[in-house]
């Protein structure tokens, strides 16, 4: 029985856009092409945003995606918890996420597209909500990367008082804080010296920005926590812009004085295609440049 495979297309990548029609030709001759849409396009049985489930005779068997991090990261929100397999085809900039570019694809397709055991990465998400002041929820979302709150616009220092799995923790002042999955490690976290931490591991990386503190540092818990930011100052322009809830980079919440941020594991995973031919930490050295040596100076 041949795999189905349904084709999901960034189309405000060009490069995405060109490779799609070599991609659409690998699938056809290696598998069955049940579809193809664009990365912001409802998928083939689900009808339109009314959640309409999902047609049985159209569920796919693996999702081709082209683009980069950021369409994987959109891709992998929509499709969680489905158990369907997505294959990441980098044709942005760094591409750590998706660990496949068009030369392997091209050289492994008739691995990658068959019936074959495919070589699978499973990932866990995070469940963030924001509470009201009187505890009501007001928001439930879901990231795979991470959850930022960011201090925004004018851009005073604002100030979030931690507790931890319902244990008082610090008061910090600060430019915001990341809690990153394992996933995630490499992205924001990182930039703002969090822990990297190997995707594997059942944890969540709590990292300040830019803390008005020396002695406060990152810190590592188990996934199971839960992690509770309560906003004791904002920041507010009057328009609607000030301290924001970001996540994955992708999806912005404003926060109000009062509110709480609580960020749990979702319980559930999404599932990627594994590029066994080069291993995170050679992906780490590859494409972050980790641990590399200093580049001397001539002349």
């Amino acid at each position: 029985m041949r795999r189905r495979v349904l084709l999901i297309v960034n189309r405000d990548k060009p490069e995405a856009l060109a490779a799609a029609s070599e991609v659409r030709a690998l699938i056809q001759e290696h598998a069955a092409l049940l579809g193809e849409v664009g990365a912001d396009e409802p998928r083939p049985g689900t009808g339109n945003a009314t959640g309409t489930s999902l047609d049985s005779d159209l569920i796919p068997d693996l999702i081709v995606v082209l683009g980069g991090d950021g369409t994987l990261l959109h891709q992998a929100r929509e499709h969680v918890g489905t158990g369907v397999p997505m294959l990441g085809v980098n044709l942005g900039k760094i591409g750590f996420m998706a660990e496949f570019d068009m030369a392997t694809l091209r050289a492994r397709a008739g691995e990658l597209l068959t019936s074959a055991t495919l070589p699978i990465r499973e990932l866990g998400l995070l469940r963030v909500q924001i509470l009201d002041e009187n505890l009501a929820p007001r928001f439930d979302g879901r990231a795979l990367n991470d959850a930022v709150i960011t201090a925004g616009p004018p851009y005073r220092l604002i100030t979030i008082s931690l507790t931890i799995d319902g244990e008082q923790g610090p008061v910090m002042n600060g430019d915001g804080l990341v809690i990153a999955t394992p996933t995630g490690s490499t992205a924001y976290n990182l930039s703002a010296g969090g822990p990297i931490l190997e995707p594997g591991t059942d944890a969540m990386a709590v990292t300040p920005i830019c803390a008005q503190s020396l002695s406060f540092r990152p810190i590592v818990v188990p996934g199971s926590t839960r992690v509770e930011a309560r906003l004791l100052a904002v920041n507010s322009n009057g328009s609607g812009d000030g301290t924001t809830l970001v996540l994955d980079g992708q999806l912005y919440t404003p926060l109000a004085k009062g509110e709480r941020v609580v960020i749990t594991s979702l319980g559930q995973s999404v599932r990627f295609v594994r590029n066994t031919a080069l291993g995170y930490w050679g992906r780490l050295m590859g494409k972050m440049n980790w641990a590399a040596t200093p580049r001397s100076q001539r002349g």
